[in-house]
């Protein structure tokens, strides 16, 4: 699929940037107020471990779960189902967690179920790998833990839909991930309106549980300290283990008969080598876009994200501070892919930076970016209708917009030229090489390359749409709350107003020109690109 068709399709709807957002008010939050217990009675204890049908675990699940449809269970039901979307790990999930606490309060076997189709916004060979790669640490993973899991890859859109349906109209109930991004509330949603019986999502992806704040905060400086009084006894740790009661063989055979699909032999691939040959033929035979590559040099799953960030806390977390933004040396943790996708829990990174003898200032703006900024946007998407739309932003925004639509911009550029980083801009183009290249761009210069992409772009709504259209077709930490945060934050988000300049309006401005104040813009566009700076 070339560029020009794809932006077409998502202008369609059929690869939106913006994510399918369900009439209002169909999910319930549980509770409607911050739970008592969440407040730090406690310190983290790290030689302690609360059971996990202890009253700890209990209050946590409280103010995190989610009753999407208000449905019953089914008594008759033969299993609980956890439905993993976008947590893709079975350690420190609370949906899991939740799923066994279910299974065991009802004497019922769990079964876990994932799977990927060809559907999703800008699917790729990229994602697709990253995904499939990641399942065999998570399959892995769930056989030593005792845990039953499979994985159902659909690789073309009129192939069987309806799997985790049938799945679900045996289930007790069904328990999956709240995520307000990426498609996976809406598609619980709809799930949840076509089934018998009731489905929970859970919130994994926050430290501190998303329902212990009820509504959308305005800045950093708003639920920072809110988040603090939270962290450490959000981080105390929880028992792992299975369910007390097994699938039986009959149970296993329902369970395949339910399923009608064959699952992802992900077990008998004993090498890397194996497996990516397999995988690349899987890939090859779905109906997905095959022009965005693979990044060769990101390992997927658990274990590689695990090595990811014991590598940082060692080699880089000392110096975070006064060496994040070289955007030529990425002095920065690469988890960014790793938590979008649930392959690494945030309370581990948290854990284990907290644990480092770092030096105290590195320690926290690292933690800062992981808990503050990151829970900020996940805070902004679950409770803001419409959260990736320019109507969604506030009001002195969207007035200033209007009061400059019509400024002339001196440099203009198409959609196909910039996914093709032609731009008279060598930072700018070394931006979106590495987005391209890569999966992902560094921090700062990220922020660079979606404030050029608003003075670029024809008007204000182009920009928005650019700015995602690339971003999730390329980004390996794409269609994630901290992507929608980073581009509504280039269109004003979570900011003053900064004058009244020219085509921003109040909006801050930021000029590539201006880069070589905070890193080595000339090595960077050495290391993305052959270009010499103008």
């Amino acid at each position: 699929m070339n560029l020009v068709a794809a932006f077409a399709l998502s202008r369609q709807g059929r690869l939106s940037t913006a994510i399918v957002t369900p009439p209002a008010q169909p999910f319930r939050i549980v509770p409607s107020e911050p739970c008592p217990s969440l407040c730090p009675l406690l310190p983290i204890m790290p030689n302690s471990v609360h059971p996990l049908d202890s009253d700890f675990v209990r209050d946590q699940l409280v103010a995190r779960t989610t009753d999407v449809n208000g449905k019953r269970t089914r008594p008759d039901g033969a299993w609980v189902l956890y439905w993993m979307q976008s947590t893709q790990r079975v350690h420190e999930n609370w949906g899991l967690r939740a799923a066994i606490r279910a299974a065991d309060k009802v004497g019922k076997p769990l079964i876990i179920h994932q799977g990927l189709d060809p559907s999703y916004p800008h699917a790729s060979d990229r994602h697709h790998h990253h995904i499939l790669h990641a399942a065999r640490d998570t399959a892995a993973a769930a056989d030593a833990a005792g845990l039953p899991y499979d994985f159902v890859l659909r690789a073309r859109r009129d192939d069987d839909r309806r799997v985790v349906d049938r799945l679900a109209e045996q289930a007790y109930v069904v328990i999956t991930d709240r995520f307000p991004t990426a498609g996976v509330d809406a598609r619980t949603w709809r799930l949840a309106e076509r089934i018998g019986c009731r489905v929970l999502a859970i919130d994994s992806a926050c430290v501190v549980p998303s329902g212990a704040l009820t509504k959308a905060e305005w800045a950093a400086r708003t639920i920072r300290p809110k988040l603090a009084k939270l962290r450490d006894h959000a981080l105390e740790r929880v028992e792992e283990r299975p369910p007390r009661t097994a699938l039986s063989s009959d149970l296993v055979q329902r369970v395949h008969e339910a399923r009608r699909s064959d699952v992802l032999p992900l077990r008998a691939w004993r090498t890397a080598e194996q497996a990516d040959a397999a995988i690349a033929q899987f890939i090859a035979r779905c109906e997905i876009d095959h022009t965005v590559a693979p990044v060769a040099q990101v390992v997927p799953g658990a274990r590689a994200a695990q090595q990811r960030l014991e590598s940082f806390i060692r080699e880089r977390l000392a110096e975070y501070t006064t060496r994040r933004n070289e955007a030529a040396d990425d002095h920065t943790s690469h988890l960014s892919p790793d938590l979008h996708f649930g392959h690494i829990a945030a309370a581990d990174v948290l854990r284990a930076a907290l644990a480092s003898d770092a030096p105290q200032a590195d320690i926290d703006a690292f933690t800062d970016q992981v808990l503050t900024w990151r829970e900020l946007s996940y805070n902004w998407c679950l409770h803001t209708p419409r959260f990736d739309q320019l109507d969604a932003l506030p009001d002195w925004i969207r007035r200033t917009m209007a009061a400059h639509a019509d400024d002339v911009r001196p440099e203009s550029y198409s959609l196909e030229q910039l996914d093709a980083a032609d731009t008279d801009d060598a930072l700018w183009n070394a931006s979106q090489r590495q987005l391209v290249q890569a999966g992902v761009i560094h921090n700062y210069a990220r922020m660079l390359w979606g404030k050029q992409i608003v003075r670029w772009a024809p008007t204000y709504e182009l920009a928005r749409a650019w700015m995602f259209h690339l971003n999730d077709r390329y980004a390996l930490d794409g269609r994630d709350p901290n992507s929608v945060g980073g581009i509504m934050w280039c269109l004003g988000l979570w900011d003053r107003s900064w004058g009244n300049k020219p085509i921003w309006g109040g909006i801050r401005p930021m000029l590539t020109s201006r880069a070589g104040k905070k890193f080595d813009v000339g090595r960077y566009v050495r290391r993305w690109g052959s270009e010499t700076l103008r």
